[in-house]
């Protein structure tokens, strides 16, 4: 078995260990657990402006302030709840991100009144990952018509900060797309989950 550091992987990634276990791990793998895609839609807004790296530093502090994302408990988030995470040097202190995250919440319970975040996202790709084949990290764009189409139909429902490019990166970071250059040891191993069943 050739070593970690001899794969060949999508070059974003760099050789900080953190960032080579999510790519290896996380990264393009079918998310079918709505508390799962949730946490990732809060995690990309906030990821706006900044690199994903700073967010996954970060990741196991934004949990545990934002109580493991339970979105019946971020809902109910009022004033002081909300003074008290921009106090918290462990997350981004950004008011916007942080309301928006309470307002998300609130959206995601409506969502789910009637249907599941998962069926939502997966719905729009028929329950089947789109198989991309790019060579080279160029090829690779920052949005595309369908994550527009997606991120219109969010911000309908009530949610924020999920534009279409930070619409798109839940898609490639979910496996709703699968943006592993074909040369990365990730993509046909991904590829190999395109149909991970969504229920709800």
């Amino acid at each position: 078995m050739a070593a970690a550091t001899d794969l060949c992987r999508c070059p974003w990634v760099g050789a900080d260990p953190l960032y080579l276990r999510y790519h290896d791990e996380e990264w393009g793998v079918p998310k079918t657990r709505d508390i799962e895609l949730f946490e990732k839609l809060i995690l990309e807004g906030f990821q706006a402006g900044l690199s994903w790296i700073t967010i996954l530093r970060k990741r196991e502090a934004f949990r545990a302030a934002f109580d493991g994302f339970d979105a019946d408990k971020v809902a109910s988030y009022g004033d002081a709840k909300v003074a008290e995470l921009l106090a918290n040097p462990g997350i981004v202190r950004h008011r916007g991100k942080i309301e928006a995250t309470v307002a998300n919440a609130r959206a995601y319970l409506a969502l789910s009144a009637h249907q599941s975040l998962a069926a939502f996202f997966w719905g729009f790709v028929d329950g089947e990952a789109i198989q991309n084949r790019f060579a080279f990290i160029a090829q690779v764009p920052p949005q595309t018509p369908l994550s527009k189409k997606i991120a219109k139909e969010l911000k309908k429902r009530g949610f924020r900060f999920t534009g279409p490019t930070t619409t798109y990166s839940l898609m490639q970071a979910c496996g709703l797309v699968n943006d592993h250059l074909v040369s990365c040891h990730r993509h046909e191993a991904c590829a190999a989950m395109a149909r991970p069943g969504i229920a709800g």
